[in-house]
Formats: C-alpha cells, sequence, structure tokens
C-alpha cells in the first residue's frame, strides 16, 4: 500500500486550540486503524505546522482521510502537501515498495 508524506499548515489562534484535543483523537483513529504510522508538530515553522506519514489504497484515500479530519472540517489548514513517497531504507523501509532505482540493485543483491 502506498505511504504518502503530509504537511498541514495551521492557522494560531483560538480556532486550532478548540479543536486540536477532536485532531489527536482523530489520529489516534487512524493509527489504530492503521492507515498513520507516525505524526507529529514540526518545530521553528512559522505557522503551526503538522507532518503526518500515511499510507493508503492510493491518493484519493488519502484526501478523504484528510477531509475527515477536524481541522479540514473546521477550515484549520491553510496549507497542505501530500506527496507519494517510498520508505526504502530504515525503520519504515517495510512498508516500501522494494523497488530500488537500477543504480543502487548492485548495493543490496537478493
Amino acid at each position: 500500500m502506498p505511504v504518502y508524506l503530509v504537511r498541514m499548515d495551521h492557522p494560531d489562534g483560538e480556532g486550532w486550540g478548540q479543536h486540536v484535543a477532536a485532531h489527536v483523537l482523530y489520529l489516534r483513529r487512524l493509527i489504530q486503524e492503521g492507515s498513520l504510522l507516525a505524526s507529529g508538530p514540526l518545530k521553528g515553522t512559522p505557522l503551526r505546522s503538522g507532518f503526518l506519514i500515511m499510507k493508503g489504497a492510493n491518493r484519493q484515500e488519502i484526501d478523504a482521510m484528510i477531509a475527515g479530519d477536524p481541522f479540514a472540517s473546521e477550515g484549520l489548514i491553510c496549507d497542505l502537501r501530500i506527496e507519494e513517497w517510498d520508505p526504502l531504507f530504515g525503520c519504515l523501509s517495510n512498508h516500501a515498495t522494494g523497488k530500488l532505482p537500477q543504480e543502487l540493485k548492485s548495493l543490496f543483491p537478493s
């Protein structure tokens, strides 16, 4: 199942504080369902920003999960970036496609 990197930027203010608990409870549900692998705030950014590593059958499924987030329904996402990612190396490599670029195949013989 494809993995996606999601960055959300949020306006600072009262709305964020009112809905952050519901947002985190929603993320916990996605973790329990296996759709969210990791999430947390970005440090040193001009706006409140979060980073999520999600998996879904396709981009439309990721879009639907984001749309279900209380921050989305409350209009508290002012910038959203979603990129498909292939975590070939490291602790998330069990979610990778396993398709190494030709230039790297000699480094990882089967």
